[in-house]
């Protein structure tokens, strides 16, 4: 990647009639050099303000003309693509489909490859019986502990408690014993042919024998059997509820009437359940909910057990579950493997297997590529990143295409500098939306205007002064408003700038046409160029540099406004 700079070569490269910012920023230490300066300094004084070309210096001028500044940072990158993608193969078998074919465009999502995936339903079946077995396991010792809760069978008073609170209990155990004493039943016989019209839940008369009292209830139960009495008499037996008003109880009989029809007998009245409630699993009694004489409904808890046992062993099929679950997870997963899909949107840029031909695991199938827009990548300086901002219009230009600029958009400007030989560099990417006759691996230049004037009074460089002053030929225009200098030969004005490119700096204010700047261009050869005292700083003195003293640093300012111009 060649690093983005500032274009040095102006007169060269020329965009929209304007060239290219230069930053020159350098330290020389010259100690040879400082009793010449020091000399040339003192030739400068000595001649009266004229130009000095005993020491080999003297003024150029230039005319303050109309011209198109434009400053700007240019480098060179790759194309990319917006987006790529290698697709592989996590699975090994015989490739059953591949359905397309380089250059086609392909959706997010579509198949590309299906692999034979004979070899894992048997493994994906093993693990789905696994599972239902584990969850057999697992809804069993959940019903285990839900037994340590002991409920009433049925509705009624409890009779007895046959524990107490920290007794250990074993399954089938008897813990209390209840009776519906609030409902008494009374099972008689009815002609069969009678009983054969009667219904459960149809209103029913229970006569009491010894007192002759009456009692409403309701048919429960209606045998489907016909029992023979004595003498013949074939009858079914039906079963009627009534409600105990407080006194009945098994010694009392009575007969019953349904429909206008009577009995064809009597018998003892029975309470309408009594039964002992037993442990269904083993367990240490930690709760008992009631007391004897208290009433329960169907389901209401009698009594809590505790069991280390049965909760590990909860936990353990718990565990096995989970266990069976991620193994089966595990095949699906492997079985999505054997379906490969496009990972993005975009076209194939080659296919290296075909069907018939087998998978191996991480190889590369095909690779896709998404061409909706590229990119590329520029390294900038770590003096010009400050002026690199997200959303700056970008100039590309491809020796593959010519005759044609396309124009990218900065989209990120990375802090990550890397470093290297005491520089660094940051990259900034750029996005390139219009892509006709672009591809990915192009080399491409990139060029970002940072400041454009067009028309504007300008002046060279070099011209500028420490103060922002600028010499003018005495005869010029503006000179009526300097201060004069060098005998009156030139004057010293003060300007207002603007844009600057790498050799010339927009004038605002100060200067007009018709002008004349007088200025000692720098050189690169080793020479130098002395300015004049009278607000034109030549070299900058530092640590005792004046004549006289001992080794001096002079710092060369370079051509940007605020210092004097002083070359070596």
């Amino acid at each position: 990647m060649k690093l983005l700079e500032r274009n040095k070569t102006a007169p060269e490269q020329k965009r929209s009639g304007g060239t290219a910012k230069k930053l020159l920023r350098k330290r020389v230490v010259l100690p040879a050099l400082a009793c010449a300066v020091a000399g040339a300094f003192a030739l400068q004084l000595a001649g009266g303000g004229q130009p000095a070309s005993a020491a080999g210096l003297t003024y150029t001028t230039a005319p303050v003309e109309r011209r198109d500044i434009t400053a700007q940072i240019t480098g060179s990158g790759v194309l990319e693509a917006a987006d790529s993608y290698s697709v592989t193969s996590l699975a090994e078998g015989s490739i059953l489909t591949a359905d397309f074919e380089e250059g086609d465009q392909v959706e997010e999502g579509t198949v590309l490859y299906t692999i034979d995936a004979s070899d894992l339903s048997s493994t994906l079946e093993q693990a789905q019986i696994a599972l239902e077995q584990a969850q057999r396991s697992y809804d069993s010792r959940v019903k285990d502990l839900e037994k340590l809760s002991a409920t009433a069978p049925e509705a009624g008073r409890v009779l007895s408690l046959e524990v107490e609170v920290g007794d250990e209990v074993s399954a089938g155990q008897t813990i209390a014993t209840l009776r519906d004493s609030d409902t008494m039943t009374l099972k008689v016989p009815f002609l069969s042919d009678e009983a054969a019209g009667f219904s459960v839940g149809q209103r029913a008369l229970a006569t009491l024998e010894s007192t002759f009292e009456t009692l409403e209830g309701v048919v429960s139960k209606i045998d489907q059997a016909d029992t023979v009495l004595e003498g013949g008499v074939i009858v079914r037996y039906v079963t009627v509820e009534v409600a105990n008003p407080g006194a009945l109880s098994p010694s009392q009989t009575g007969s019953a009437a349904i429909d206008g029809c009577a009995s064809a007998g009597s018998a003892a009245f029975a309470y309408a359940a009594e039964r002992s409630v037993t442990a269904e699993v083993s367990g240490q009694v930690s709760a008992i909910r009631v007391q004897e004489g208290d009433r329960v409904d169907k389901g209401g808890v009698i009594l809590t057990l505790a069991s280390d046992n049965l909760e590990d062993s909860l936990q353990s099929a718990a565990d096995s579950l989970r266990n069976a679950q991620l193994s089966l997870e595990s095949r699906y997963d492997q079985l999505e493997n054997y379906t490969i899909t496009s990972p993005i949107q975009g076209t194939v840029i080659d296919k290296n297997y075909k069907a018939g031909e087998t998978s191996e695991a991480g190889k590369v199938l095909c690779s896709i590529y998404d061409l909706s827009y590229l990119t590329m990548t520029l390294s900038v300086d770590e003096l010009d990143i400050s002026d690199i901002a997200v959303g700056q219009k970008v100039e590309i230009t491809a020796d593959a295409v010519e005759g044609r600029a396309y124009t990218g958009v900065v989209t990120k400007v990375s802090v990550a500098g890397a470093s290297s030989g005491g520089t660094t560099t940051y990259p900034v990417t750029v996005r390139v939306d219009e892509t006709e006759g672009l591809l990915p691996g192009m080399n491409v230049d990139a060029s970002i205007t940072l400041q454009s004037a067009s028309g504007v009074l300008a002046i060279p460089s070099g011209a500028l002064n420490r103060g922002n002053t600028v010499l003018v030929t005495s005869d010029s225009p503006s000179a009526a408003s300097g201060t004069p200098i060098e005998g009156g030969e030139y004057c010293s004005v003060p300007v207002e700038i603007g844009a600057s490119d790498s050799s010339y700096i927009e004038i605002t204010s100060g200067l007009q046409e018709g002008d004349t700047v007088a200025y000692i261009p720098t050189t690169g050869s080793g020479g130098f160029a002395m300015m004049m005292p009278g607000g034109m700083g030549g070299a900058a003195f530092e640590g005792g540099a004046m004549p006289g003293g001992g080794m001096a640093n002079i710092t060369v300012s370079g051509g940007g406004p605020g210092g004097g111009r002083g070359g070596f």
